[in-house]
């Protein structure tokens, strides 16, 4: 790259990250009181003023009631539009569908303590909540996030395939855990239609991949099996299998003996052959790419020392047209996890482009935008940081950082929060279809402890990033909410 290239380019992402102390009008931040989350905002329209509205699951502490356990916010300030209460955390990020046609999306969302609900987009009414089926009961844990497939039982509604499973109260190293499970919910009323155990009898805290497909019979479901302290494996499955309540005839793409898979795959082509393939992480620290098509290993990579909780993220970083990935995982052996490193692998052959240790630890995933126009993609992910004064008492802040790979430059947003962020990933995207990138942010708001559910602060960022073309990964699991990366039309 040319130096008078070099210099456009840092004078442009210059501006753009300090674009918001000259918009400040546009930008707000709100603390909700009193409760925490682990949960990512969604954005769609629920009060049909043009903007995009922030959804977002939250909760106090494990098995603690909340009035405020899913909460949606008006884009434009940032005022309650609306918020539902839950006998539990609501952790998970929520799946959007306008299942009444009333024209604004609704709302599924899941939990701890089995709950999952479907949520009236406009109004916060509770449409239904699961009910364990009385011969069920204890078999029943976290759901995860839901994914939106054909109607299975005829009754003219789409419906809802889901995982369940890990049990917060078992001890770390007890590997006798209950069994997780693949469930299929009636999207009209939240009916059990089916319910499939892991057929390797472990737990799961893996939210579900489904790319879509007209056949039941096609294997088109990626799961995990495993956790933090116990072994697993990923499998991939069928919608066919999973209404027969038997995942026997599941294939195994790749086991770990000490860890499990917990971070969300992605279905992205990268051989080129038009047939999306699976990438995923395993939480023992390895990226692993698997061919769509045979099932069989394209190529892997180990992170030493390190463990992988959260999801990947897809962009063109190197400018080769194939999709290429970028990571962030912990350093150390969990519950010992502090700082973080994080990776950007070349798609098409694993090789590792860029690696830094930004952060101490979290388990939000990166987005992925092109922030400077040049036709290649930034990544841009959450840090915490802490600080130690004088009298040894520590505080925290969190920021975003912006890395760009064509230069191996890593810039951080002029935001700086006090607080941590545990667990939500950011939202990029066109909040009010002016033309130009928002950052929808969230992160708890007490700046002396990280895991405390005592306050959320929620803040809308006016980037003056001018979009050139669709942001492809600009939220957890990739805009689409479904793990799924789709090329643009016009793409190689």
């Amino acid at each position: 790259m040319s130096n008078f290239k070099q210099f456009e380019k840092y004078v442009l992402l210059f501006l753009i990250m300090n674009f918001n102390d000259a918009f400040s009008q546009e930008s707000w931040s709100k603390i909700l009181p009193n409760i925490g989350t682990l949960s990512s905002p969604r954005v769609t329209d629920l009060n049909n003023d043009g903007v995009g509205d922030i959804i977002l699951g939250a909760g106090r502490y494990e098995f603690m009631a909340c009035d405020s356990a899913v909460v949606a916010l008006n884009g434009k300030n940032g005022d309650l539009l609306w918020k539902v209460k839950a006998k539990d955390q609501m952790f998970g990020s929520a799946t959007l569908k306008d299942v009444n046609n009333d024209g604004v999306k609704d709302i599924f969302i899941g939990g701890r303590s089995a709950q999952l609900m479907a949520i009236d987009g406009s109004t916060g009414k509770v449409i239904w909540k699961f009910k364990v089926p009385k011969n069920q009961k204890n078999q029943w844990f976290n759901f995860y996030n839901p994914q939106f497939i054909a109607d299975q039982n005829e009754d003219g509604f789409e419906d809802i395939i889901v995982s369940n499973g890990g049990d917060v109260n078992a001890a770390p190293y007890d590997t006798d855990r209950p069994t997780g499970y693949l469930a299929i919910i009636d999207g009209e009323n939240g009916d059990l239609i089916s319910r499939a155990p892991m057929p390797d009898g472990k737990e799961t805290y893996m939210s579900i991949s489904v790319l879509p497909s007209e056949s039941n019979t096609k294997k088109n479901i990626i799961y995990g099996t495993g956790g933090e302290t116990v072994g697993g494996a990923l499998f991939i499955t069928s919608l066919e299998e999973v209404l027969k309540g038997d995942l026997s005839g599941s294939i195994k793409l790749d086991k770990s003996k000490s860890k499990g898979f917990v971070g969300t795959a992605v279905w992205v082509d990268i051989n080129m052959d038009r047939i999306p393939d699976i990438v995923t992480n395993s939480a023992d620290g390895r990226l692993l790419a698997f061919d769509g098509k045979s099932y069989e290993k394209i190529w892997s990579v180990q992170i030493p020392n390190t463990e992988a909780y959260g999801a990947v993220a897809v962009g063109n970083f190197n400018g080769d047209l194939i999709p290429d990935f970028f990571v962030s995982y912990a350093e150390g052996v969990w519950p010992d996890l502090e700082w973080s490193k994080q990776i950007m692998v070349n798609g098409s052959n694993g090789v590792i482009e860029f690696e830094d240790s930004l952060g101490y630890y979290q388990m939000s995933s990166p987005v992925v935008a092109d922030v400077n126009n040049d036709g290649i993609d930034e990544a841009i992910i959450t840090m915490n940081y802490k600080e130690t004064d004088k009298y040894f008492l520590t505080y925290y802040h969190v920021n975003l950082a912006i890395i760009d790979f064509t230069i191996n430059e890593v810039r951080f947003w002029k935001v700086n929060y006090p607080g941590s962020n545990i667990a939500s990933t950011p939202w990029i995207g066109d909040l009010n279809n002016n033309g130009f990138a928002d950052i929808i942010f969230v992160h708890g708001s007490n700046n002396r402890k990280v895991y405390k559910f005592d306050g959320v602060q929620v803040n809308r960022i006016l980037t003056g990033i001018p979009l050139s073309k669709k942001i492809k990964w600009g939220s957890y699991m990739g805009s689409n909410y479904d793990g799924v990366f789709e090329k643009l039309e016009g793409e190689n």
